[in-house]
């Protein structure tokens, strides 16, 4: 496939960088950190490990949230900042420049503000006066009651803690932006838009940096299609302190020489983390960002209390649509457990009734067909009901991480999870296949539900790809209602015991090395070709829970010298992780082939450290729930729109209870949540797992169905579907908001980093709750989802910044 041959979305220049000039990885030395900065973070990592090796596991999440508001003594310091304030000329000069005063409306052309340089700068120092606030509202705009906040710049902190908490907070998002545009990561439009103005610069829409992702094949299409593959290149390629380099040519390499293309380094990344790490133990910013979470909160709750009735009435003049056929998202999924438990016991009876003689399992050098395994385990199929099956998780599971990967094997027996779930067995995976066509199978019949199920590569092997490959294309498991996602597990420890691997480099370039092989050579890879087309993102998987000793720094040993047996900790998994995608995604995107996100489970469990790590290496991650212990966390997630994946169902037998889930917390706040189901198999009952996990949610916590339809539209924006599906799937199945015009009125000064916040608001649940509109007002659609001549221009480009 040559660049053109299948139109890859949003292919363009590196940004702000030019069309020509290389897009390099800016490193930073240690000289020129603060030095207080890097101890502080040091504290927070040691506090950290200090607090896993002794707390105790049943006391998660029944401490209050962190955060110094609820101190008796911090009260009192505040309270003196305060008073001593109002005697201050200086203080009264500088709260002067932050005065806001909030339009009286909220029509459409508060929402068209042009983000330029002038326009920032206005919001920083001027005193704006009412004659700017805005006054018409659409003929079609619903009538819902609206509040007016007015008076000071309502931070409620002194002006000296509210400059401290937007400048640390704006160091966060540029940290953000940072990565995720080297590493074709997405980034909230409106913010970066802000963070352009804020610099003096001009936001261009050829700057904005997406993921390319191949679009599903066209009707009569062969999906595993070997034709049209790029040609080889005489690349070379070499794993250095566990990345892999690219280089031009062989004389290259030995002149040691490569190809422009961003490598990371371990000392920049670290100490960008260590600024993360200080900024969520500052007394300052963590009171800013809780009073913040708990004002958009507020706001939601009004919202909802002063205009039900009305939403309630609008939603059923709505013909056609309703839930069950708006498009949705399993946004997260193990490909191993994605079938009910009934269907697996169905499968396992109907293949022994009708294949019991096929030999399945080679078991001490001894072949086994299927009627011998289960002779061998004492047991007839016929008589295996979901109970004796035993592969649902229940109350022995919680916290107990490995009790629940036992649940993999069906009666507790590991040969019959080496026959039915996994891909590399002596027939080839051929009943895993089966069962994955299966459920892909009743995802295309129920037509509005998508998955993102994700399948194993160990990084023991580099063989591994290409098995995967060639049981990808023999069984023919492509699907249009299926992204495919790589999970990584975190097991280096257990191949390092077992002599697999030498050190953990080894690892890494067992996972990494023939991606670059096959986007360098891809006539040498076919197979492995074909399949990346339909590989979405990587994973990092494992029990976050499990402690490690070391203290992840710039001073950490390189892979190659990673030979101890002991695990490496979270944030160094992820950092090698990104790292190398960072790379590939780079070469391929030259290559005009598709890219790949970074995924990972983080904040299920351990370290609050895990999310700061997230933070700057992932798209999106799934749990979450620790964002519960970091207000500034949360608030930064919030600002930077992170997607969220959360399954309150797995948690509910893992982790922590159903009602204590911040899912409708998060919600309400305005963070990019969704749904999904983690593990059918092992914590839902019904043939569709993903409508389970939206009813339990909407049934315990009393959602809308405004509030479901938003989750849906949240996991269509945070999954790997194609740009060309995506906005087909927000507006042609009306996942569109209904355009609430703002509950609380547009500011049209709120002070510095913050004036991005009301604008994500407004793109959010807080103001526009649900996504129907009449088909009538559905114009047609262009390629970045937005319907020109629409009144809704400019929010569509809000709901589009994710």
């Amino acid at each position: 496939m040559r660049r053109g041959d299948t139109p890859l979305l949003k292919q363009q220049s590196s940004p702000c960088l030019g069309n020509d000039m290389p897009r390099q990885f800016p490193k930073i030395t240690l000289s020129e950190v603060d030095e207080e900065t890097r101890l502080l973070a040091e504290k927070v990592y040691a506090s950290a490990l200090k607090e896993e090796d002794t707390k105790d596991a049943l006391s998660m999440f029944t401490v209050p949230e962190d955060c110094p508001i609820g101190l008796h003594q911090a009260k009192e310091r505040e309270l003196l900042k305060e008073l001593a304030e109002q005697h201050s000329e200086e203080s009264a000069k500088r709260k002067k420049s932050f005065k806001m005063i909030r339009s009286q409306s909220a029509s459409l052309q508060g929402l068209q503000i042009p983000v330029t340089a002038e326009w920032a700068r206005s919001v920083v120092t001027p005193f704006l006066s009412p004659s700017s606030t805005c006054s018409s509202l659409p003929e079609n705009c619903p009538e819902y009651q609206r509040v007016t906040i007015s008076g000071d710049y309502c931070a409620g902190i002194t002006v000296e803690d509210y400059e401290q908490a937007a400048k640390t907070l704006m160091k966060a998002l540029f940290i953000r932006e940072k990565y995720s545009r080297l590493a074709y990561h997405r980034f909230p439009r409106t913010v970066a838009q802000f963070l352009r103005s804020a610099e003096n610069q001009t936001w261009k829409e050829e700057d904005e940096v997406l993921p390319d992702v191949c679009p599903c094949p066209r009707e009569g299409e062969d999906p595993y299609s070997i034709e049209n593959i790029p040609d080889n290149l005489s690349y070379e390629l070499q794993t250095k302190d566990g990345i892999v380099y690219v280089y031009e040519n062989a004389e290259a390499l030995s002149q040691n020489r490569p190809r422009s293309l961003p490598y990371p380094d371990l000392e920049t990344f670290a100490i960008d983390l260590s600024h993360v790490l200080a900024m969520i133990v500052d007394g300052p910013t963590k009171t800013y960002c809780h009073r913040r979470l708990n004002f958009l909160g507020s706001k939601f709750y009004l919202h909802e209390m002063l205009n039900e009735m009305a939403e309630l009435k609008e939603l059923k003049g709505v013909p056609h649509r309703d839930f069950y056929n708006v498009r949705k998202v399993d946004t997260h999924i193990h490909a191993a457990a994605c079938m009910s438990q009934k269907h697996l016991l169905n499968f396992i009876q109907t293949t022994y009734k009708t294949e019991a003689d096929r030999v399945v399992l080679e078991k001490g050098g001894r072949k086994l067909t299927l009627r011998e395994v289960f002779e061998h385990l004492n047991m007839d199929p016929y008589d295996l009901t979901v109970d004796s099956l035993d592969v649902h998780a229940g109350r022995q599971t919680f916290h107990r991480f490995d009790k629940f990967n036992s649940k993999y094997n069906p009666v507790g027996a590991s040969e019959l999870r080496e026959i039915y779930l996994k891909t590399d067995n002596l027939i080839d995976g051929e009943y895993f296949a089966r069962i994955i066509k299966e459920v892909s199978h009743d995802l295309e019949e129920s037509k509005y539900q998508h998955a993102e199920p994700r399948l194993s590569i160990y990084g023991r092997s580099a063989d591994e790809w290409d098995s995967l490959s060639k049981w990808f294309i023999q069984h023919k498991v492509h699907s249009t209602n299926m992204q495919w996602i790589i999970q990584v597990p975190r097991i280096y420890d257990i191949f390092k015991s077992k002599k697999l691997i030498t050190n953990f480099a080894k690892m890494l370039e067992n996972i990494f090395l023939p991606l670059f092989e096959a986007t360098v050579n891809p006539q040498k890879h076919k197979e492995l070709h074909v399949f990346l087309k339909y590989v979405t993102g990587f994973d990092s998987v494992d029990d976050e829970s499990k402690h490690s000793d070391h203290m992840f720094s710039y001073k950490s040993p390189k892979p190659e010298q990673w030979t101890a047996d002991e695990n490496p900790p979270y944030s160094y998994y992820l950092f090698h992780m990104y790292a190398n995608i960072m790379v590939l995604n780079n070469l391929r995107k030259e290559r005009g082939l598709s890219t790949f996100q970074f995924r990972p489970h983080c904040g299920e469990a351990g370290s609050i450290t895990h999310l700061v790590s997230a933070f700057l290496t992932a798209d999106n991650i799934s749990h979450g729930l620790n964002l519960k212990k970091s207000p500034v966390l949360q608030y930064l997630y919030y600002l930077a729109q992170v997607p969220i994946a959360m399954s309150p169902l797995s948690n509910n037998s893992l982790f922590l209870e159903y009602s204590k889930n911040p899912l409708r917390e998060f919600l309400h706040k305005g963070l990019c949540v969704s749904l999904s189901t983690d593990d059918p198999m092992q914590f839902h009952y019904t043939k569709e797992a993903l409508m389970e996990e939206y009813a339990i949610a909407a049934q315990l916590w009393k959602l809308s169905t405004c509030d479901v339809c938003e989750i849906a539209r949240n996991s269509v924006l945070q999954s790997g579907l194609s740009h060309q599906v995506e906005p087909w799937a927000l507006i042609s199945t009306l996942l569109e908001k209904r355009f609430k015009k703002g509950f609380f009125a547009v500011p049209t000064g709120e002070p510095s980093l913050f004036q991005v916040e009301p604008f994500l608001v407004l793109g959010r649940n807080p103001l526009w709750k649900g996504f129907y509109m009449k088909p009538k007002s559905v114009l047609p659609v262009t390629k970045k989802g937005t319907s020109k001549g629409s009144p809704m221009g400019t929010a569509n480009e809000l709901l589009r910044s994710r």
